[in-house]
């Protein structure tokens, strides 16, 4: 059975939102003001054709994770979000699970930072959102190694440079903030798979959750090895999204050193990256 519903609602969300709202360059001549099918899926991360099926009603049972996804690169408010959710034939996230949606402010807020590294990042430390500058900053990440915590233990393909000491406050920061939010969503199936994972194929981390771990994330300076533009040294906040239990992740350089040059040169080579992908 064709979901026309869906298919009605995607394509008119997708021609209210322009390019330049999404964080995409224009490119060239454009027979409609909106997002194509192509910059939606880029967004969302699926496949054009994917997106076509959806909008010809012809995919009818989108995941969770497609819809909020789609929820998240169309811009869609609160209200819009759960309707999308309902018209996949899917209930919307309920309260004891992590929330993952970002409002209009927290995406023009990003949009503002266009020379500031800035991501996005949910209770579980999934990212959710990252400028151009951070993904050029930090490397883009795909699938399970979004999340942080899952990246911080099992991938050691960092460009983060690292001592023991601050590497062990990192983990303990990760497992103690995890643990707390595991007990604010009980209900999360993602949060306990993500949990049941860590243990199961990082003894670091099964040892630190067993030990019940204390730490909180601290504003920290953090030396990135960059392979084009070398070593940045930034400081590193972690903002907190009131109402939301979201995580902005920013990272700056102090005015005037060879830092901030370095990192303004990487904006510009990022920019030109996009450009080239795009």
């Amino acid at each position: 059975m064709a979901n026309t519903g869906f298919g009605t609602a995607l394509r008119h969300w997708r021609d209210r939102v322009t390019p330049q709202a999404a964080g995409l360059p224009a490119g060239g001549r454009r027979r409609a003001a909106g997002l194509r099918r192509e910059e939606l899926a880029q967004l969302a991360g699926i496949s054009a054709d994917y997106v076509v099926r959806l909008e010809q009603g012809r995919a009818t049972t989108p995941s969770a994770q497609v819809v909020e996804a789609l929820a998240r690169a169309l811009r869609l408010t609160a209200d819009e979000r759960r309707h999308l959710f309902r018209l996949a034939g899917l209930a919307p996230p309920g309260p004891g699970t992590v929330p993952r949606h970002i409002t209009p402010g927290v995406h023009r807020m990003l949009d503002r930072l266009s020379g500031t590294p800035v991501a996005v990042f949910d209770a579980a430390w999934h990212q959710l959102l990252a400028n151009p500058l951070y993904t050029a900053l930090m490397g883009e990440w795909q699938g399970k190694d979004l999340n942080g915590v899952r990246r911080n233990f099992l991938n050691p393909n960092t460009r983060v440079r690292d001592t023991p000491e601050s590497r062990d406050a990192l983990h303990a920061a990760l497992v103690a903030d995890l643990r707390r939010t595991a007990g604010r969503y009980p209900d999360d199936l993602d949060l306990r798979s993500l949990i049941a994972d860590l243990r199961r194929h990082s003894p670091r981390f099964a040892a630190l959750w067993e030990a019940g771990a204390l730490g909180r994330h601290e504003a920290a300076r953090k030396t990135i090895d960059h392979p084009d533009v070398g070593p940045l040294t930034l400081d590193c906040d972690v903002l907190a999204v009131a109402g939301s239990d979201l995580r902005m992740m920013v990272y700056t350089a102090e005015p005037g050193t060879e830092d901030a040059d370095r990192l303004a040169l990487l904006g510009v080579l990022g920019t030109q990256s996009l450009a080239e992908r795009g």
